[in-house]
């Protein structure tokens, strides 16, 4: 509707632009791969300027919320990954697959260093013993999907350092070494600002928000054998899940008496 921009508030009117377009779509007004009005239409009714329409629409882009086909228009970017909740334990590579995406892996880190507190306590091992880093992006068409920092348990896994995780998965190197099968693992999950280091990987700026995945991995046998960190964009992930409501699950209710109170007029 005209007139929804300020233009007497300090805020730019790219970012006045930017908020509005962003609203319809987290109010789902425009859904997941829907076009979004045009750039003349969006001028006429926020009342501005081709040169403001487009920069606030660069900015969406930018943040993974649209996404612009030459010809087409511009449309509402659908999340590249959509991992599933549950019960079974699944790797990014195998959420992925299941998607039929394909996806290739570039290892940035790998050496062998000792842990430091906090490793030690996350992994359940002696402060100062040898562990694993190992730190990986995955692309999907040229993309950044998730970068994974990982501290491995080398004395569960002897030799896990020697393979090729630029072609194998994590998991299968883990299950090969340990000779064990991973059971179970603790996730949580929280949004941090990128910062330099890992904007720069994951192709955002460093005030962008990412989504955090803190994990630990453990085998059938109870160890700990993975401190994981994953970052992946906020726009292009979404998790997926399947939940049943328990026979208690209304227990907590108030059973009073229904009542209606009266109003003094």
């Amino acid at each position: 509707m005209p007139g929804t921009l300020n233009k007497s508030d300090s805020e730019p009117l790219y970012n006045q632009v930017a908020n509005y377009i962003r609203e319809q779509i987290y109010a789902q007004e425009w859904g997941a791969t829907e076009r979004i009005p045009s750039e003349h239409e969006l001028m006429t009714l926020l009342g501005v300027s081709r040169g403001t329409v487009q920069k606030g629409v660069r900015l969406l882009v930018s943040e993974g919320l649209l996404v612009q086909r030459r010809g087409k228009g511009t449309f509402v970017r659908k999340p590249v990954v959509q991992h599933p909740m549950g019960n079974r334990l699944l790797s990014f590579a195998e959420s992925l697959r299941m998607q039929g995406l394909e996806f290739e892996t570039t290892v940035l880190t790998s050496e062998v260093i000792t842990a430091d507190a906090a490793c030690a306590e996350h992994l359940g091992i002696e402060l100062g013993s040898s562990i694993y880093l190992l730190r990986r992006v995955r692309t999907v068409g040229g993309e950044p999907v998730v970068l994974i920092e990982s501290k491995l348990n080398l004395s569960a896994c002897p030799g896990l350092d020697k393979l090729d995780y630029s072609r194998r998965t994590l998991f299968s190197g883990i299950e090969l070494t340990s000779h064990k099968k991973i059971s179970w693992g603790e996730e949580r999950y929280g949004a941090r600002v990128a910062g330099a280091t890992r904007a720069k990987i994951m192709h955002c700026d460093a005030s962008d928000p990412l989504l955090n995945i803190d994990q630990v991995i453990y085998l059938e046998d109870g160890t700990a054998v993975e401190w994981g960190n994953m970052w992946l964009p906020a726009n292009s992930y979404v998790t997926s899940s399947v939940t049943q409501r328990g026979d208690g699950a209304g227990e907590w209710e108030d059973h009073r008496p229904d009542t209606v109170s009266k109003g003094a007029g």
